[in-house]
């Protein structure tokens, strides 16, 4: 008896502990199921765009015309009229009368040098009559040849000298009679007038200042390696013009006429004149608006145009290489030609093609090929399971109410 318990009393607590371990088994509940996460990057693009574009070169200048002159007086005397135009900003035309300085003087000069002039004449006619008779005298004296003293010669030559002096006289007074009228040498405008009504000026003093309106120029600074982006480092470039006129931005069309040819040993740039014809816009069919001198001016030089081209920011080229998004959401990374840095931005001509998925979001580990999501893909991805589960829960209820009943 006392043996069969010894077999019956563990085989009785084998049995009560598989029970009682299934019955907590029974009363654990299941480990609820984690929703799966995904780990694809997510990143931002922009789209590419690519147009044909001009390459520019930036600078700067001071509108200056491209003729000075200075009037000074060629003969003395007083000042006996001056135009009503001879005022500093007034407008002239070529040849205008600007001042007169009393000719009185110099008339009586012209006179006196024509009076020379007809004396000198009548005694060049007489001499050449002496001749005429000595040299037929002397055929009838002897039958040998006459020497030129015998014929006169010497004072026919004294008396044309005389003529050819008196010639110069007359010259020179009509000289001195015409620098008495002081007139523009081209149309122009009064940068300043040294004299007035009544002064007395001498030979070689200021009258006044002009500054021509036909063509302006500006000079611009370029740094050397500049020019490479423009047509035969600017030769004829065309160059558009910024400055503030009446308190408006206006914009006015020039051309590069020539290069100064040295490297400005301050600076160390080189120097492009470029021209703006009529600047004050005096012609009749120039309706512009006017470019005044001293203005100063921003400058853009076109140069080089390329077929096409794209504008990307700097911070997105590394080694030469942007990174890509491509069609089948993977990473490209695409080998670029940038034309030009400029700024914050370069320029690229060639690697990448219009509509390409430019990524402009930071990757952590970039790996060429990696598999990638668009924010907007992963938000409605996002919604769509939200609906799934609302879905699912909803049949859930429904399926419970069908029971109860």
């Amino acid at each position: 008896m006392t043996r069969k318990k010894q077999i019956i009393i563990p085989i009785v607590i084998l049995i009560a502990g598989v029970l009682i371990f299934f019955a907590f088994s029974s009363m654990k509940k299941p480990p609820q199921e984690k929703e799966e996460v995904d780990n694809t990057p997510i990143v931002a693009v922009e789209a590419i765009s690519l147009a044909p574009m001009t390459l520019d070169v930036d600078s700067y200048g001071v509108v200056k015309p491209k003729y000075e002159t200075e009037l000074v007086a060629q003969v003395s005397g007083q000042i006996v009229e001056l135009s009503a135009t001879f005022v500093r900003g007034g407008f002239v035309k070529e040849g205008q009368l600007l001042a007169r300085i009393d000719p009185n003087d110099y008339e009586a000069a012209l006179i006196e040098a024509e009076a020379t002039m007809a004396s000198a004449r009548a005694s060049l006619e007489t001499e050449r009559a002496q001749g005429q008779v000595a040299k037929q005298e002397w055929k009838q004296i002897t039958d040998t040849s006459p020497t030129e003293l015998s014929l006169r010669k010497p004072q026919l030559a004294q008396e044309i000298a005389r003529v050819k002096s008196a010639q110069a006289s007359i010259l020179r007074a009509k000289r001195n009679l015409e620098r008495t009228e002081v007139r523009a040498p081209y149309d122009a405008m009064i940068d300043s007038r040294n004299v007035g009504l009544g002064s007395f000026v001498g030979t070689g003093s200021l009258l006044g200042k002009l500054l021509g309106t036909a063509v302006a120029e500006v000079r611009l600074p370029v740094a050397d390696n500049q020019l490479e982006f423009l047509i035969a480092q600017g030769k004829d470039a065309t160059v558009n013009l910024s400055g503030t006129f009446a308190g408006s931005e206006i914009v006015w069309a020039a051309r590069i006429a020539r290069s100064e040819g040295v490297i400005d040993s301050t600076s160390r740039m080189s120097y492009l004149v470029a021209e703006i014809f009529d600047p004050y816009a005096l012609s009749e069919k120039n309706e512009k608006t006017p470019l005044r001198f001293g203005a100063y001016v921003n400058a853009k030089i076109l140069g080089v145009a390329l077929d096409q081209a794209a504008i990307v920011p700097r911070y997105l080229v590394t080694n030469g290489r942007v990174a890509l998004l491509n069609s089948e959401s993977k990473l490209h990374y695409s080998t670029v030609t940038i034309v030009r840095q400029d700024g914050e931005n370069v320029i690229i001509s060639s690697g990448i093609s219009d509509g390409d998925q430019l990524i402009v979001s930071a990757l952590d580990y970039p790996v060429d090929g990696m598999k990638l999501a668009l924010i907007g893909d992963k938000s409605q991805q996002s919604s769509e399971e939200d609906v799934d589960i609302k879905d699912s829960e909803s049949q859930i209820a429904k399926n419970d109410s069908g029971s109860g009943e």
